[in-house]
């Protein structure tokens, strides 16, 4: 299915008399984080300007695997370990372009996330950003401890039942499986899973992370406009730049609060080129500086330039940890062992 604001800005172009440089039409499934960026028409104009109408269609990136992508010039999933997958199978030549990245981060209301920092969860460090102390939400979860057994949590009532953080489907989803891999490198006394004796120790716990959930969507997209409406779970799982993003929209909630994982990992967003046209559009998106600048517009960090996101995000840093001070990266398990440990989890 076309995303139909990629037609549409298209089409205005055209309509306003303006001239479209266009002369490449590249088709690739890309993951859904990513779809507001190429239908922004300023992105749909930067790349006609260098030749290119792109038609990208949605896709979970786990599910990328799975669809019949013969007539495709690049696929677009979230991160390295599913890219790898899809490269092996349409035997892409690496180093695979990777345009930019972006930590997965904590969105909490600030009732909740006070609570936990009265608890020895969380350390708050600005006005709408903290530290979610990783080993010791795992503990929590270990223990399956409920909002009422926080001291100062009875004050609010929408604070109740078991204390979880919501994530994606991590069997469909990028973010929820990323969300294993970090919980898992801890549980791992920091080390990457690698082994299938690794894999049946940390098993109890990302089964427990996952099954407290229920019913899981496929994309972050949902439980994070969910979050933003004031519904869903006080905790939710999400990319920094759907933040970063809704920031530079000059859009926000009012008690917001980032949380970083003090151990997080990173989607690297990788391009897996299908054929020439599809290696040259990625390295276009990882290396025109307009593309770039409007990367950062969606939140996305650029690879290779801390100052362009530190600029672009100046008026933010109440939400934003531009340096990404204290929080490590865990390694990611391959694609096989992650895959192993999602469906394990998922039961």
């Amino acid at each position: 299915m076309l995303i139909g604001g990629v037609v549409a800005a298209v089409l205005a172009g055209r309509d306003n008399g303006e001239q479209s440089a266009a002369t490449k039409t590249v088709r690739g499934v890309v993951g859904s984080e990513k779809m507001e960026f190429f239908a922004d028409p300023q992105v749909v104009d930067a790349l006609a300007a260098k030749g290119y109408t792109v038609k990208a269609e949605p896709s979970g990136s786990w599910a990328m695997e799975d669809l019949d992508l013969k007539g495709y010039d690049f696929a677009f999933p979230s991160s390295k370990a599913p890219a790898d997958a899809l490269a092996e199978k349409y035997e892409a030549q690496q180093p695979l372009p990777r345009p930019f990245y972006s930590p997965l981060v904590v969105v909490a209301h600030r009732n909740a996330a006070e609570v936990l920092e009265a608890n020895g969860l969380v350390t708050l460090d600005a006005p709408h950003r903290g530290t979610l102390r990783m080993s010791a939400y795992l503990d929590a979860a270990r223990d399956d401890r409920t909002w009422q057994q926080l001291k100062g949590a009875e004050k609010y009532g929408e604070l109740s039942g078991t204390l979880f953080i919501a994530s994606t489907d991590p069997l469909t989803s990028n973010s929820g499986a990323l969300y294993l891999a970090a919980a898992s490198y801890v549980d791992n006394d920091g080390k990457v899973v690698a082994s299938d004796a690794d894999v049946e120790r940390t098993a109890p716990l990302l089964r427990k992370l996952v099954t407290v959930q229920g019913a899981q969507q496929s994309s972050s997209d949902g439980p994070f406009r969910d979050f933003i409406s004031g519904a869903g779970n006080p905790l939710v799982l999400v990319y920094e730049s759907q933040v970063a993003s809704l920031l530079a929209q000059g859009q926000g909630v009012d008690d917001l609060t980032v949380l970083y994982p003090d151990t997080t990992a990173t989607s690297d967003h990788t391009v897996v080129p299908l054929n020439d046209e599809g290696r040259e559009f990625g390295q276009l998106l990882s290396t025109d500086p307009t593309l770039r600048e409007l990367a950062v517009r969606h939140g996305f960090r650029p690879q290779g330039a801390t100052a362009e996101f530190t600029a672009a995000t100046a008026d933010h840093t109440d939400y934003l940890n531009q340096k990404l001070t204290g929080v490590r990266q865990a390694p990611v398990p391959t694609y096989e062992v992650l895959h192993e440990m999602a469906r394990r989890a998922r039961g």
